[in-house]
């Protein structure tokens, strides 16, 4: 009965231990993917691109991989894919990056073949 007693003492006090993490106010945004972290930084020359992407098959395993990979480049300051409308918006440096490479890290995905981007509209924000 002891030994069942410092068992379960044990594991609570581990429990305890190991589940309280202090995740106040942090100065860099972290990406969903494999927890890495990318500094937010003011645009210098800030602009939205809007694209079509034809190919994809689904909301999790398509969208959010090309939305992952898009919010990853430098210079981006946020990507979102829209499953639904085959359609993304990403609001992007262009100081930084260009809409050619937003086009490429989009049909690079996946085996290189399955993605497709038409209809690219760049517009400068104020």
């Amino acid at each position: 009965m002891s030994f069942i007693k410092s068992l379960l003492t044990f594991g609570i006090v581990s429990a305890l231990i190991f589940s309280c993490k202090d995740t106040a106010s942090k100065p860099v945004a972290s990406t969903e993917e494999n927890n890495t972290t990318k500094e937010i930084t003011v645009a210098a020359k800030p602009e939205t691109a809007s694209f079509k992407i034809e190919g994809m098959t689904c909301a999790m395993g398509c969208a959010k991989t090309i939305e992952n990979k898009l919010s990853k480049l430098d210079g981006v300051q946020k990507a979102t894919v829209d499953f639904d409308n085959k359609q993304a918006t990403v609001d992007f440096d262009a100081a930084v990056l260009t809409p050619e490479k937003l086009t490429k890290t989009v049909e690079a995905t996946g085996d290189g073949e399955t993605y497709k981007v038409s209809g690219m509209q760049t517009k400068g924000k104020v």
